[in-house]
């Protein structure tokens, strides 16, 4: 990060703190509180928080402490304070989503993953600034502000997850959580320079995610490096019998391959790539295939003729399944209401003035496309498309193991520059849409800097449950970066 930006130099790497903590070399009281005075220096002007937590992190870090002097080992990633997405619940501890309609909501129970996050020693530092219910590519859509990029302040830090890819590229925590529907993880990271991982669908569980699109959403990491995000996954991955949609079987295994190289490994170049990245950012993807060349893959074209179509059936589906997830938001069960003379004039009402200006336009989209007489043109189509994107990655990946594209189609863009043309928004996700469509893991790691001296993330794409094969193509990436 450049000295401009007023940032940390130094970029602490969770597993070196869980080490130096499990054994007593660091305590995680201190760290805890490097991160908090980092935070205080400088998110006034970065805001990647809606909510700092620092006195339960502290409290959590004295328990975490506590356990190591009388010889507890607190887990694999003790005293690692870790940023949540504000979309995330936490038992007592407000979750917005960044919306009014959520404004001061205090879940009664825990996401899953934040109780693994919690066995396993983490120390949850606090809630990220989000797109509203995580519908948008820039973060200026929260209702309580948008979030600026560190690297640059006068651009945006990517979204949904803008606050959580920020919190880690200002060192306010050395790894975070979001969540992908559309690239929602792997597009901010690529902005911010951070790693940035997609799971398979099903390999972190859902339980306690706030639903935008429920067959599209996955949580995932963000992280300093490729190991740091490996150790995070490694942890919230994993069975839940409370989650309809969850894998059966174990956490996913990564780290122990991470240093084994890409010496004979097929990647993928996609030659009907779909048109519209900026010129730096193709240039970084030539050399990333280059790199891996050298190190001993072989690099092979394929084509994916359907990835294409993945954003127009992605804003037909998605939206269909956010108008049914947000019918909840009614001022009656739970979140904010505005009183009116009568019930359905108090619901017009209190979503009137609880949902911003993208969220009602996706609820319009998405009903519009269910409705009577259109959901066999609109949605029904959509799903035929996703089937037929399925189908051509499926015949892509029997030729290759990973596949490389661009995560972002630019570096960070000013803020305000694409807010009055939703398009221009939407476009930012073409190149991660068709990932979650498939239900296949995406990551971007970082690779060089384009214009402006700006972040450019390179998108590693492998098969269902290749998490271990993706990671070890981004860790040579990473060694590889210049």
């Amino acid at each position: 990060m450049s000295d401009e930006t007023g940032s940390s130099q130094i970029l602490e790497s969770a597993v070196d703190i869980a080490w130096n903590v499990r054994n007593n070399i660091t305590k995680a009281a201190d760290v805890v509180e490097r991160h908090l005075a980092e935070i205080e220096r400088r998110d006034g002007e970065v805001h990647a928080f809606n909510l700092v937590l620092a006195d339960e992190a502290r409290e959590r870090a004295a328990e975490i402490d506590d356990d190591v002097s009388v010889g507890r080992d607190p887990g694999p990633l003790a005293g690692v304070p870790v940023a949540l997405k504000d979309n995330m619940c936490t038992r007592g501890i407000p979750t917005t989503c960044s919306s009014k309609i959520l404004d001061g909501w205090k879940p009664p129970y825990d996401a899953t993953i934040v109780g693994k996050l919690r066995d396993a020693g983490a120390v949850i530092i606090g809630k990220t600034n989000l797109d509203e219910f995580a519908m948008g590519s820039s973060t200026e859509n929260s209702a309580f502000g948008a979030t600026h990029n560190p690297h640059d302040l006068s651009r945006v830090p990517g979204g949904s997850s803008g606050g959580s890819a920020a919190a880690v590229a200002a060192n306010f925590a050395p790894v975070s959580l979001g969540s992908d529907t559309g690239g929602s993880i792997r597009q901010p990271a690529a902005l911010c320079g951070v790693v940035g991982v997609k799971p398979t669908y099903g390999a972190v569980s859902r339980l306690g995610l706030i639903a935008f699109a429920s067959s599209l959403d996955q949580i995932g990491p963000m992280a300093h490096n490729v190991a740091d995000a490996a150790l995070v996954l490694e942890t919230i991955s994993g069975h839940d019998p409370m989650d309809s949609t969850s894998i059966q079987q174990g956490p996913l295994e990564i780290s122990k391959e991470l240093d084994w190289g890409v010496a004979g490994l097929r990647v993928g170049r996609i030659t009907d790539l779909p048109e519209g990245a900026s010129p730096d950012v193709n240039e970084r993807l030539e050399v990333a295939y280059d790199e891996l060349r050298s190190a001993g893959a072989e690099i092979v074209d394929v084509e994916v003729p359907a990835f294409t179509y993945g954003l127009t059936a992605y804003y037909l589906i998605a939206p269909a399944e956010a108008s049914s997830n947000l019918a909840r938001y009614d001022g009656v069960r739970f979140g904010s209401r505005t009183e009116a003379a009568d019930t359905n004039a108090m619901y017009m009402a209190t979503r009137t003035d609880g949902f911003g200006d993208e969220v009602k336009r996706r609820i319009m989209l998405g009903t519009y496309a269910l409705s009577a007489g259109y959901y066999d043109a609109y949605y029904g189509r959509a799903l035929k498309v996703r089937r037929r994107i399925s189908a051509d990655f499926a015949k892509a990946y029997e030729q290759v193991d990973v596949l490389l594209t661009p995560a972002s189609p630019s570096v960070a863009f000013k803020m305000g520059d694409k807010t009055s043309d939703p398009m221009a928004m939407y476009l930012c996700d073409t190149y991660t849409i068709p990932s979650n469509l498939t239900g296949d893991p995406g990551m971007s790691v970082p690779f060089g800097t384009g214009e402006s001296g700006l972040p450019v993330g390179v998108q590693v794409l492998a098969p269902a449950l290749q998490e271990s094969v993706m990671f070890r193509v981004a860790a040579e990436l990473e060694r590889r970066s210049a």
